[in-house]
């Protein structure tokens, strides 16, 4: 078994039993792999069992899986039966759009709101995937949602630890495999108004810290403000620069970047979620506007190592390194050559 830093609280020959919700989806997958790495027996549940056991072949083939939908989960008593046999919860579950009873304020709210208290009621952990940039003012119903979520959870007396990952890239995510693609395009639109930094993280290594809090032992601080944890990755880029690190070096020539006057990329984010197209929305367009890292970034307290650089290869194994500490301030000795010759 492997031992986090800090210790563990895995227990037996099964280990820790550990609900996964969401544990099909692009965060929720690695959570499970880093949970079964570590030892513990994790629990997939997702909306559709038997059909994601079919498309995730060996990751569950010694899982357990239980049928859930959060838009339906409102009450404690409603969770009940779904934490039988369950020593701790981890709830990677969000929704881009809104689709008939799965509503923001459902699964972003109100379910969350009522699975915490029936952690505190049943003594388990909880451990929530939530987003960065929720405490500024806006006016997103996403990210109202979201934020709304989150005072819930950090109003209850469950054992809850609160994880704000920044932009994510990996194998299989909807917007990481979008960002993959627009960057192999000749011309990158961007807002005009999207100047904010951001801090690409790979997605292994938020599973890694997700696993992480799940196994680790009590916090012993009584401070709300430990049991945040805002995570992202060392290198720090404008969305204009992440395209250009996520474009093939092979390329030929560098893409030429449009800035979208805002009006108009508002518009288009408002069209993106009426029509249910593309990542692009409302409310990334809001995050875009502003800096949104971690503040501070703790990742390297969970993983014991500096995180993965996010780039345009993508290595499918799952050992990494152990590398010292990290810088964590923007210098421009840091930043790439191109940044200065495509971004005037």
């Amino acid at each position: 078994m492997r031992r986090f830093p800090g210790g563990s609280r895995a227990r037996g020959p099964g280990g820790l039993r550990v609900l996964v919700l969401g544990g099909a989806g692009f965060i929720g997958r690695q959570a499970v792999r880093a949970l079964r790495e570590a030892g513990a027996a994790p629990i997939i549940g997702t909306r559709r069992a038997s059909r994601e056991r079919t498309q995730l072949g060996a990751l569950v083939d010694d899982c357990a899986q239980r049928t859930l939908r959060l838009e339906d989960l409102n009450t404690p008593v409603r969770w009940a039966p779904h934490l039988e046999g369950v020593d701790a919860v981890l709830n990677c579950v969000g929704i881009l759009r809104q689709v008939g009873r799965a509503s923001y304020e459902r699964v972003h709210h109100t379910a969350p709101a009522a699975l915490a208290q029936a952690c505190a009621d049943r003594g388990l952990r909880l451990v929530q995937v939530s987003a960065l940039g929720l405490d500024a003012p806006v006016r997103s119903r996403f990210l109202r949602s979201k934020r709304a979520g989150e005072l819930a959870l950090m109003a209850s007396a469950a054992d809850w630890y609160l994880v704000r990952p920044a932009l994510l890239d990996g194998v299989a995510g909807f917007g990481a495999d979008w960002i993959r693609r627009v960057a192999q395009w000749p011309l990158h639109l961007v807002p005009a108004n999207a100047a904010g930094l951001l801090a690409p993280l790979d997605a292994r290594d938020l599973g890694d810290a997700l696993a992480r809090l799940c196994l680790a032992p009590p916090a012993v601080s009584d401070d709300p403000r430990s049991r945040i944890y805002e995570l992202g990755g060392s290198q720090l880029r404008t969305i204009s620069e992440h395209l250009a690190t996520m474009r093939n070096p092979d390329a030929v020539a560098p893409a030429r970047v449009w800035r979208i006057p805002v009006l108009l990329a508002r518009m288009a984010s408002h069209v993106c979620d009426l029509l249910h197209a593309t990542p692009f929305s409302f409310g990334h367009l809001e995050l875009l506007q502003r800096d949104n890292l971690p503040a501070p970034n703790r990742i390297i307290e969970l993983l014991g190592r500096a995180p993965r650089v996010v780039g345009p290869a993508l290595e499918v194994t799952t050992s990494a390194a152990v590398l010292g500490p990290h810088s964590w301030r923007r210098a421009e000795l840091n930043r790439p050559a191109w940044s200065k010759q495509s971004h005037p």
